[in-house]
């Protein structure tokens, strides 16, 4: 069972490989003004990840614009991610790769084997959505053991943008 990343905690090290060659460290860059969005997708193997990530790729830059940062990331090699990109003809979000199983179950994920005779990796990340704010702190995470029931980016975004105008705390942090 996957252990949950507490909200307000410091999200943990996330320091990937992006397609581009370049890297996505998310301690070492500059925070953005709003907040950095980290979609996990289960990989190449999985139609609604393509679905999902040709539904975000179209906002990115308009999101970079109002100040959030977006990213994709698996557990797939480079070859798988290169695939990725260039199948599901993705022009703008950075796509990350070699997501090992430590750092997917560090952020809470949920892991799957392969199903036989699929064409799956051995062992993969089930999806995620963890939304962090500039100061590296987690503040929120849509995590799935399936590849179904994903929260639309964009439903999100709107609760971001209310969050931003209203000052909304972090929620889920009680100790009660």
């Amino acid at each position: 069972m996957p252990k949950l990343i507490t909200p307000k905690s410091r999200f943990p090290d996330f320091d990937f490989p992006l397609v581009s060659g370049e890297r996505f460290d998310l301690q070492d860059m500059d925070p953005p003004e709003a907040f950095t969005i980290i979609v996990a997708y289960r990989g190449l193997h999985c139609p609604k990840c393509k679905a999902q990530l040709q539904d975000i790729d179209p906002m990115v830059n308009s999101l970079s614009s109002k100040g959030y940062r977006v990213v994709a990331v698996s557990m797939d090699n480079e070859s798988r991610a290169k695939q990725t990109v260039k199948d599901w003809e993705l022009k703008n979000i950075p796509v990350a790769y070699d997501m090992g199983l430590l750092s997917a179950k560090s952020f809470g994920l949920f892991i799957s084997d392969k199903r036989d005779g699929s064409e799956e990796p051995d062992i993969f990340s089930e999806p995620g959505i963890f939304v962090i704010k500039p100061d590296g702190s987690l503040y929120a995470q849509y995590i799935q053991n399936t590849p179904f029931g994903r929260p639309p980016l964009g439903d999100i975004i709107d609760g971001l943008e209310f969050v931003r105008e209203h000052d909304y705390p972090t929620r889920g942090t009680s100790v009660a």
